[in-house]
């Protein structure tokens, strides 16, 4: 773990249109981390990833990345630093496979700059690594949502980002691709931030959580440290029951109404 926190996040609100929407946050994240933001709709999780690519400003409190102002990095520098994955959205571009993973290269080009025979095995190794090596020349946009939000992944692995971003990646997927998707992150050795609506992915996956509920960070620290039964229950509204995941050396949790318990 380095000793400059890739990201640092200091007494920082946001405010849109008169409303409050984060509150006095406080934390850094060290190289290497992979976090998982949690909470319920609405908790200020996607703001919190938006201020990150400067589509938000704080509108007090400072953002440090690689302890600069956040606001020193022009859009360009910041693209070069930071890849985002995220639900999958808008129209589906007439692309290549090999079009999209290499638009992860984008950054880090002039303009006039060909792909090198170098790129290109990047290419097909980030194709290799989400286990579509065979899909190159398919079309994108014909391919099942798994395989897209995969192809996704492969392109920012493209990137070589100091961070990654990930949006709720795992929300129209199947379970095998929510938890290959997962484990392909965090298997980059990167500072990862992870917005992720199932606790137990999280639990599995992230080495620390902070939890967010109506714009204030009520939690941060390890699955076993946040995801307790009080906590939970009061941020997320239904009572719950923490155990072991049988699995994983991590806890388990179960929600279930008043009557079910």
């Amino acid at each position: 773990m380095g000793h400059t926190p890739v990201v640092e996040f200091l007494q920082v609100q946001l405010h849109i249109d008169q409303q409050q929407i984060l509150t006095e946050l406080t934390f850094a994240i060290e190289q290497g981390q992979f976090v998982g933001l949690l909470g319920p709709n609405g908790a200020g999780k996607t703001s919190l990833l938006r201020l990150l690519q400067k589509e938000y400003h704080p509108s007090s409190g400072q953002i440090k990345f690689k302890n600069q102002p956040l606001g020193s990095f022009n859009q360009s520098e910041l693209a070069a630093k930071v890849a985002l994955v995220s639900q999958l959205s808008g129209p589906l571009f007439d692309l290549t496979v090999a079009d999209v993973v290499l638009m992860g290269l984008i950054p880090h080009k002039a303009l006039w700059q060909t792909n090198t025979e170098q790129d290109l095995l990047q290419l097909k190794q980030s194709l290799k690594l989400v286990g579509l090596a065979d899909k190159e020349r398919h079309s994108f946009a014909h391919l099942s949502g798994g395989e897209q939000q995969r192809v996704l992944l492969a392109r920012a692995v493209m990137q070589k980002p100091l961070l990654l971003l990930l949006d709720e990646p795992t929300n129209h997927l199947d379970l095998y691709y929510q938890h290959q998707v997962l484990r392909i992150a965090k298997a980059l050795s990167i500072t990862v931030i992870a917005s992720i609506h199932d606790l137990n992915l999280a639990s599995r996956y992230c080495d620390r959580l902070l939890l967010l509920n109506k714009g204030q960070l009520v939690a941060d620290g390890t699955a076993e440290q946040v995801l307790t039964q009080e906590l939970l229950t009061e941020v997320f509204r239904i009572p719950c029951l923490i155990d072991q995941n049988p699995f994983g050396d991590c806890p388990r949790v179960s929600f279930g109404y008043k009557d079910d318990l």
